[in-house]
């Protein structure tokens, strides 16, 4: 009788369909081609180039701890985790939850949007199983060792960043994917986007080779942080710490214009347009709790 269930599982996993999650880009072909918020010509075709959202950070944590060790829940040694892919418009504006029809946020943060309107809580299945049901076995297990959440289930990081974020991007619309749409395509196509940005920035390494290790007895000067990322990206990212001295390295984003689709786009470095929250000495990279990180290959 096991040999019929392993038998069974085996003919189950050989099965199983993987479901590309790639958008139509066949009307891309023959456009001008241009930079977000750098365009001398009207853009036709939002599904082509990124037009809302045209800003884009890719955002990196570095906390600690997750406080979900005791799930198993552990970042990844030697590297930063993944915060996420955060627009700004080109006139540095920023929308948030831009489409309700598309809300997969458990914990809606903000609750309410600035012009009154509820975000009301989602309910149903999880973006996990979004995941599970195109059989992207390879990106949901990257996601869980290297986009970690902090006092709540990965899962519900990840709902968050693409209800409150990818809905404002304009190459991530449904209509973006017709025809053939499938459900929920375009999340699972946020996260592949997601993933592939934050492998642009091995910011534990560059900082690593520059002689920049956490530490819990040696503080580290915000230009020498600055000056280290930016010998290898050409641009000046934003650091963030958000204790009220300005001196705990908490949090980095590096800026960029798109160059076609936000998929498959060039990213091009920008300095930051933003002033970092870091102070100019004294700053502490810590190191992490022993227990609350786990070697990736």
């Amino acid at each position: 009788m096991l040999s019929l269930v392993v038998f069974g599982a085996l003919v189950s996993v050989v099965h199983a369909e993987f479901y590309p999650t790639y958008p139509n880009i066949e009307t891309c072909v023959g456009l001008p081609v241009q930079y977000s918020c750098e365009n001398t010509t009207v853009v036709t075709d939002s599904c082509c180039n990124v037009v809302q959202g045209g800003l884009v950070l890719q955002a990196q944590y570095w906390n600690t701890y997750t406080g979900l060790e005791f799930h198993g829940q552990l970042l990844p040694k030697g590297s930063w985790s993944i915060h996420g892919l955060l627009p700004v418009n080109c006139n540095g504006t920023f929308g948030q939850y831009c489409d309700l029809s598309r809300q997969y946020d458990p914990k809606p943060s903000p609750s309410t949007l600035p012009n009154g309107t509820a975000i009301p809580p989602y309910k149903g299945p999880s973006v996990k199983q979004f995941i599970q049901e195109f059989n992207h076995s390879d990106l949901l297990h990257y996601m869980d060792t290297f986009w970690i959440n902090q006092g709540a289930p990965n899962k519900e990081l990840w709902a968050r960043e693409f209800s409150k974020h990818g809905t404002c991007t304009s190459t991530f619309d449904v209509a973006c994917y017709e025809p053939g749409y499938r459900e929920h395509q375009e999340v699972v196509n946020f996260f592949e986007t997601v993933v592939k940005v934050f492998q642009m920035y091995p910011t534990y390494d560059i900082l690593a080779a520059a002689g920049i290790l956490p530490s819990n007895t040696t503080t580290y000067t915000r230009a020498q942080i600055t000056n280290a990322l930016y010998s290898q990206t050409g641009a000046d990212p934003w650091l963030g710490c958000y204790d009220e001295n300005g001196s705990i390295l908490q949090e980095i984003w590096y800026f960029h214009h798109v160059l076609g689709t936000e998929q498959y786009g060039h990213f091009k470095p920008l300095d930051s347009t933003t002033p970092a929250t870091c102070a100019e000495t004294g700053i502490w990279y810590f190191e992490r709790t022993p227990t609350s990180e786990k070697v990736v290959s």
